[in-house]
């Protein structure tokens, strides 16, 4: 099965559509899918719902969809950094699924595994367990959270085969392992495809089964707040 494609756009055709949910993975502008990000604006699709930690910054990352108004809602765990994101969601032309963090990356995972639902403490007694169903275990309250099933998902990797094996690079591999297996398909950005076979299978974080499309791109990796001193 050919998994490489010579560009982003190609490696979406036929994939994008309006109303499509799409699970990125990235922290903040670490390990995010910009290229794929890019081809997406550029496809013109809309009303998209993206599940993602966030929405990297006003000009870079989810934020050049919201820019163009392409996202109608965002399932993310924090909304800093990005005065556009806020400043939508405050006036209400975006919906907002507020999402714990960790909540967020078990909910990814769990549809990854086949799991529709689990339950989870975090959240219990706050607006994150408004219309839940609550449930009591060895006498401690959960709440139920579902599984994200994505029609997409669009990840970043350091390192890949021809096969999809995939190999995140330190922190770069965040949300982007549990988001890369609860898509329908798995599109995958990397900054170099290693020949078959070359990647130590102790090493590989994602197993190729998962991934159906890979891009090979050069990346700016913009630092989200630089910070220097005096030399």
């Amino acid at each position: 099965m050919k998994k490489v494609y010579a560009s982003p756009a190609e490696a979406l055709d036929g994939l994008l559509q309006d109303g499509l949910t799409i699970a990125a993975g990235g922290f903040g502008l670490c390990g995010i899918p910009e290229l794929l990000l890019q081809a997406i604006k550029e496809s013109g699709v809309k009303d998209l719902t993206f599940a993602s930690n966030n929405a990297g910054v006003d000009d870079f990352g989810i934020g050049i969809l919201l820019q163009t108004k392409q996202v109608r809602k965002m399932i993310s765990s924090y909304v800093g950094e990005n005065a556009e994101f806020m400043r939508q969601y405050l006036s209400g032309e975006l919906e907002l699924e507020f999402t714990p963090q960790g909540t967020l990356a078990e909910r990814m995972r769990a549809a990854g595994a086949g799991i529709p639902g689990f339950y989870t403490k975090t959240g219990v007694g706050t607006v994150i367990a408004e219309g839940k169903e609550h449930k009591d275990f060895n006498g401690e309250t959960y709440i139920l959270e579902e599984g994200i099933f994505a029609d997409i998902s669009i990840v970043k990797a350091w390192k890949a085969d021809a096969t999809g094996n995939l190999v995140f690079r330190k922190t770069a591999r965040n949300f982007n392992l549990p988001a890369a297996t609860c898509g329908k398909v798995c599109v995958a950005e990397v900054e170099e495809i290693v020949p078959t076979g070359s990647l130590d299978p102790d090493c590989i974080h994602l197993p190729g089964i998962y991934v159906n499309r890979l891009i090979q791109g050069d990346h700016e990796k913009r630092i989200e707040q630089r910070t220097t001193r005096a030399a």
